[in-house]
């Protein structure tokens, strides 16, 4: 069994596609990656949000996570603001602790908040309210957070491929080929 980083190397150098970009970016990539993929292992629900540049890649997530023909286990991935419709209208501390008091009840075996977006967003409010939460930010560097350009040309292509490479790396996680110790 591979340890992460080993296998996140291998993973990149083998798509067909051009990848590459992110061989450099493997280190930063691993360690929240490392965290949230052994959370969905242990059985967390994964909440993903998105600012609303980004909402056709949170559409994307969760068409594409549990398709049957992949022949794994289904993994919890829900989109956040479904769960609650009232997202966009939370203001103070208060709202904030709402809401996360409403999602510890509904979620008891924990969960996380995929965010995904600029570092500027009003969402981000919530998802840096837990420093486990898995961060794809824009423009902004926060601490355990994978960081990309917003006006990078080929930026959705980037996100869809690390989607694959999150994907994958939950795959291999589900069938233990990949060690998360």
């Amino acid at each position: 069994m591979q340890q992460l980083l080993e296998w996140t190397l291998s993973a990149i150098r083998s798509e067909n596609s051009d990848f590459s970009w992110m061989e450099e970016f493997r280190f930063d990539w691993v360690p929240p990656v490392k965290s949230a993929v052994s959370r969905i292992v242990e059985g967390q629900t994964v909440l993903v949000l998105t600012d609303p540049g980004r909402e056709w890649f949170a559409h994307y997530i969760i068409g594409s996570i549990n398709r049957p023909e992949r022949h794994r286990p289904y993994v919890p991935f829900y989109p956040l603001e479904q769960i609650f419709p009232n997202l966009r209208e939370i203001e103070s501390s208060q709202d904030l602790q709402l809401l996360e008091d409403m999602l510890e009840i509904s979620f008891p075996g924990g969960y996380l908040i995929w965010y995904i977006g600029e570092g500027s967003h009003r969402f981000t409010k919530i998802a840096y309210r837990n420093d486990t939460n898995l961060l794809w930010l824009l423009d902004e560097q926060v601490p355990g957070s994978f960081t990309l350009r917003r006006h990078d040309p080929q930026l959705d292509i980037k996100l869809l491929q690390l989607y694959r490479l999150f994907d994958r790396t939950v795959e291999a996680a589900l069938f233990n080929e990949v060690a998360l110790d």
